[in-house]
């Protein structure tokens, strides 16, 4: 099947590409960004497209003769990133029913259960709302939705590592003891390679491991695989605009990012038990052996180890501080504030024109 893998530079696009390779698809890979030879192990096995989903033709050209389609784009990077997914989502259906698409696939968020009166984050229903849009195209649809996302690199996990290395105490507000479901980034990879199989699913299923935990306790588990000692203090109030600049403040992810992924967390991200899928035999991956896997503790042959690849924020340490004897927290805090300067500067640069 030839497949187009839109979003093939991103976190789970550039681990998922070399998996299809492997069972036999050909792969075009297409980005918003400018091709970059040699950055990925598997550049010269295939077809490269310069894509930006916004642009209607560009999707149109990187759908041509395509069999099926993987949508892995979102733009919570960006202001008003509701918007633009709309926009995407709605060239992605429209070129997919004018190409003979044969089925897309679309990496979702996983959707919670609401009060009354309750609304979704809006990370979560431009989400919802990207799924609706692809479900209306000319062809079958899958979309998979997961919550937290274990491996180095995703920004969920990020958000974990980073805190946990940089604070040494860990305030945790009231309502951020939800409930989540974490799920290893190999066992979404798996689903998404399965997805492009005959007789795979349609509609909308949910990618979860075996463990649901409170959030502060995934924080907890974290610092426990990486040997760093952490107190967690409950905090009564605090709103979730200020936990989300903050978080963003503290970690090296896009801030519009983090401050969306923060306010998602007031909802309980958990599978919906007749919604879940696990395909082939191998059960998913626990909480505890994900983490060891990210922590490079089984060698870095596994999707969840960080790769050469992976954007330098993800990183969190620059290499001149790489020799310095000093407790994480310091190292990690010190590139932190390297980093922010940097930022600033890039401001200035800017506004300056240069």
């Amino acid at each position: 099947m030839r497949i187009v893998v839109l979003g093939a530079t991103g976190y789970v696009g550039s681990r998922l590409v070399p998996q299809l390779l492997e069972a036999g698809h050909e792969v075009v890979a297409a980005s918003s960004s400018a091709t970059q030879p040699g950055r990925f192990s598997w550049s010269d096995q295939v077809t490269w497209r310069q894509c930006d989903v916004t642009d209607r033709r560009a999707v149109a050209k990187a759908l041509r003769d395509a069999d099926g389609v993987c949508y892995l784009v979102h733009s919570l990077k960006r202001r008003g990133f509701a918007d633009r997914d709309r926009l995407g989502a709605t060239h992605v259906r429209d070129a997919a029913s004018s190409t003979g698409v044969r089925r897309i696939v679309y990496l979702s968020g996983l959707v919670p259960r609401l009060d009354r009166g309750e609304g979704l984050s809006a990370h979560l229903a431009s989400r919802l709302e990207v799924e609706q849009i692809l479900a209306a195209a000319d062809c079958s649809t899958l979309s998979l939705r997961a919550g937290v996302v274990i491996g180095a690199g995703s920004t969920s996990y990020e958000v974990v590592r980073q805190l946990a290395s940089l604070l040494l105490v860990q305030p945790v507000p009231s309502w951020m003891r939800t409930s989540v479901q974490p799920v290893a980034v190999s066992d979404v990879l798996r689903a998404l390679v399965a997805a492009f199989d005959d007789g795979a699913p349609e509609g909308d299923l949910d990618l979860g491991g075996p463990d649901v935990l409170r959030y502060p306790d995934l924080l907890a588990a974290y610092s426990r695989a990486a040997l760093l000692p952490r107190l967690r203090v409950p905090v009564p109030i605090a709103p979730v605009a200020a936990v989300g600049v903050t978080t963003a403040l503290l970690v090296g992810a896009p801030f519009h990012t983090v401050t969306a992924l923060v306010d998602s967390l007031r909802h309980d991200m958990v599978c919906r038990p007749d919604h879940q899928w696990s395909p082939g035999e191998q059960p998913f991956l626990g909480v505890e052996e994900a983490l060891a896997r990210s922590l490079g503790l089984h060698g870095c042959d596994v999707p969840e180890a960080p790769l050469a690849s992976d954007p330098a924020w993800t990183r969190m340490r620059a290499p001149v501080f790489d020799e310095l004897h000093a407790p994480t927290v310091v190292r990690a805090g010190a590139s932190l504030a390297l980093r922010r300067l940097a930022d600033v500067r890039g401001v200035f640069r800017n506004a300056a024109g240069l």
